[in-house]
């Protein structure tokens, strides 16, 4: 099975207009930017997406808008997750896959499984599954840590299991994974801010948020580090890391939208329960984009 998704991969957020409707010209705008200036692949209806606020109708309208307007020039990763193991099959058979190449699914979340009830909820999704899986550990979001050992044991037994992105933010339990995984079995950050160091150890690369705003520079960086230029990526990865903190301080996606708002993409609205950021935050954010070359 060919794996593409080395490099920098960019969670996109999902503009919405003055009324709370998915803005299409923004959403144009921002693939354009990020595909132009060097990101590596789309990852589509993550969790930077607000894919919980999203209607079954909007998710397939969204992500066949971007399939088209993509055009084949990087592979698209579809975000297919949840807690109920069976919608989430089932979803495979209802819905129209064309133009995605892989897709993203989130550790099960709320109902708090144990490790062998994640084994069989990430088992029955491969057993299903018409595309490659990207496993995505957040236990910040979920409430529940998948065990390298979990991993390791879905990575070594189901081949359409390529993947896992990690933020946990656990440099212990990445390295162990890391160490122990099969060759071509990929470990992809989810934290920017631990990228560099991530690639240092191993990983093939990230799912990023700042790469959003900063394409360029957040690719670069990846590109930089994972050719053993340590001294370039070292300086692109403290030129965004004060600005990555700031991303996140009152909250994701807000934090990002903000620039991004700054920058002429799209507008900072968000779908409640989430909230656009402080205005010192925004303020701050503002204050990097126009100064930051």
């Amino acid at each position: 099975m060919e794996v593409k998704f080395s490099g920098t991969g960019v969670a996109l957020v999902t503009p919405f207009d003055s009324l709370g409707k998915i803005d299409y010209p923004a959403v144009e705008r921002l693939v354009e930017h990020v595909i132009t200036k060097g990101v590596d692949y789309l990852v589509v209806l993550g969790t930077t997406g607000e894919s919980v606020t999203l209607s079954k109708t909007e998710k397939i309208e969204l992500s066949e808008f971007i399939v088209t307007i993509n055009a084949s020039r990087v592979p698209i990763v579809l975000g297919v997750g949840g807690n109920n193991t069976a919608e989430i099959v089932k979803s495979f058979k209802e819905t129209d896959m064309g133009g995605i190449d892989a897709i993203l699914s989130v550790c099960p979340y709320y109902n708090k499984p144990n490790q062998e009830g994640i084994y069989q909820h990430y088992k029955a999704i491969s057993e299903k599954s018409p595309f490659p899986i990207i496993l995505y550990n957040v236990p910040g979001r979920t409430g529940s840590n998948m065990c390298s050992s979990t991993v390791l044991r879905l990575a070594k037994e189901f081949k359409n299991i390529v993947a896992v992105k990690e933020a946990s933010g656990n440099l212990s339990q990445i390295m162990d994974i890391i160490n122990a995984k099969p060759e071509k079995f990929m470990v992809i950050s989810g934290d920017d801010n631990l990228t560099f160091p991530m690639i240092a150890l191993g990983a093939s690369g990230v799912i990023s948020v700042v790469a959003n705003a900063y394409p360029k520079q957040f690719s670069d960086m990846v590109r930089f580090i994972s050719g053993g230029n340590v001294n370039s990526a070292r300086k692109l990865h403290y030129e965004l890391k004060d600005f990555t903190d700031l991303l996140f301080v009152d909250g994701s996606p807000g934090g990002v939208k903000a620039a991004l708002e700054v920058m002429g993409i799209c507008t900072q609205n968000l779908r409640l329960p989430l909230a656009p950021v402080n205005n010192q935050v925004y303020q701050q954010i503002h204050d990097f984009v126009l100064n930051y070359q």
